[in-house]
């Protein structure tokens, strides 16, 4: 069994959760895990968190399956059952869909919207009413790049916030966390990563992986980038709170 997050992850997961109110007594929250590193580390903060948060939540799992060759989450099930967990697993070829209805669209985007409705879909199917996703400051500041750079606005995603149709919440838990830490506590507690979790999207540089380049290389010569990213960040991912 992994070992227990570090105490740095955790006060800032604990940090988050607090100043966006994201986790409520009785809550049923359903995580969104690929296998990749930071859906891992998320799942074993909020399992540690069940055990000591002063409110009393549910937690499951769900992984949505795209079916992309070379992606094979499938192979983490015994691993969820291991920890205890409800576990739901959703196949569906996203790929072979996106060929077909794809309209000036990146692959990555309309991916991500449909495995969103697919878990929307499985939060209502199980009683959940919290689904929670495990971007991190990183994932934020580059949104937020490729949002003013390719959209002409200030945007990025929100921390905390409630679906149109009104009967979800979605939470992400890692919003002040960097991709340095999750990577750190996966590799120290021997996580089991799916490698590359989408093969999709590695095959080609994207918009995302310009802008991740673009920040490390600003970060070398600005140690203090992302404290100064993360409160120009925080009006924006707060908007429109639930």
């Amino acid at each position: 069994m992994p070992a227990k997050p570090p105490k740095s992850l955790l006060r800032k997961v604990g940090r988050a959760i607090a100043d966006f109110d994201m986790i409520r007594d009785g809550d049923r929250i359903l995580l969104g895990v690929s296998g990749g590193k930071d859906s891992l580390c998320l799942l074993h903060i909020l399992r540690h968190l069940r055990s000591y948060a002063p409110v009393d939540f549910e937690l499951g799992v769900v992984t949505v399956d795209p079916e992309v060759e070379g992606f094979h989450p499938a192979g983490l099930k015994p691993y969820y059952e291991r920890l205890g967990l409800p576990y739901y697993y959703r196949q569906q070829p996203i790929m072979e869909q996106a060929k077909r209805h794809m309209d000036g669209d990146s692959f990555c985007a309309y991916c991500s919207r449909m495995k969103r409705g697919i878990m929307y879909t499985t939060c209502r199917e199980r009683g959940y009413n919290v689904l929670a996703l495990a971007q991190h400051l990183d994932d934020l500041a580059e949104s937020f790049l490729m949002s003013a750079f390719h959209q002409g606005r200030l945007g990025t995603m929100k921390a905390h916030y409630r679906i149109d149709a009104g009967d979800i919440r979605v939470i992400r838990p890692l919003v002040y966390v960097r991709e340095t830490q999750t990577a750190a506590f996966a590799a120290a507690a021997s996580l089991p990563v799916v490698p590359d979790s989408c093969p999709a999207c590695f095959s080609a540089p994207t918009q995302r992986a310009h802008m991740k380049a673009l920040l490390a290389k600003e970060e070398q010569a600005n140690h203090q980038l992302f404290k100064s990213l993360k409160s120009t960040l925080l009006p924006l991912m707060s908007k429109n709170k639930a």
